[in-house]
C-alpha cells in the first residue's frame, strides 16, 4: 500500500476483509465527515466566518453546475433518479443564493454608517 492512501481506500480494504456491504462504507464515510466537518467549522474564529462562507458558497455553486451538467449529459437515467435529482438541484440552488444573501448581510456590518444631516429645526433647537 502506498504511503499517501486516501480515506475511501482504507475503509473499502478494511471492509472487503470484514465483508462490509457498500452502504455501510458510504454511511461510515458521511458520518466521519459530518465529525470532521464538526469538529473543524467549530473552531473557526468569528472574524472568518464571513470568508469561509463565501467559499463555501463557490464551492456549492460548483457542485450544482456538475448536477445540471449530470442531469443533462445523461438522458438514460431512469425518471425517479432524474426526479432525485432535479429536487437536489433545487435545494442545492436555494443554499447558494440563502447563503449568498446571509454573506451580503453580514458584509453590511462592517460597512460604515453615513452619519445623518442635521435638518435646521434641529439646529435652531441647538442653539446654532
Amino acid at each position: 500500500m502506498s504511503a499517501v492512501t486516501s480515506l475511501p481506500t482504507v475503509l473499502a480494504a478494511a471492509a472487503s476483509t470484514a465483508g462490509a456491504s457498500p452502504l455501510v462504507i458510504n454511511l461510515a464515510i458521511l458520518v466521519l465527515a459530518g465529525l470532521v466537518g464538526y469538529a473543524v467549522i467549530s473552531k473557526v474564529p468569528n472574524t472568518l466566518h464571513t470568508p469561509l462562507m463565501s467559499g463555501t458558497n463557490a464551492i456549492h455553486g460548483i457542485v450544482v453546475l456538475g448536477g445540471l451538467v449530470l442531469l443533462a449529459t445523461y438522458p438514460e437515467l431512469g425518471v425517479g433518479t432524474q426526479i432525485i435529482l432535479f429536487v437536489a438541484l433545487v435545494f442545492g440552488v436555494v443554499n447558494v443564493i440563502g447563503g449568498f444573501v446571509v454573506t451580503d448581510r453580514m458584509l453590511e456590518m462592517f460597512k460604515a454608517k453615513p452619519k445623518p444631516k442635521a435638518d435646521a429645526a434641529d439646529e435652531k433647537k441647538a442653539g446654532v
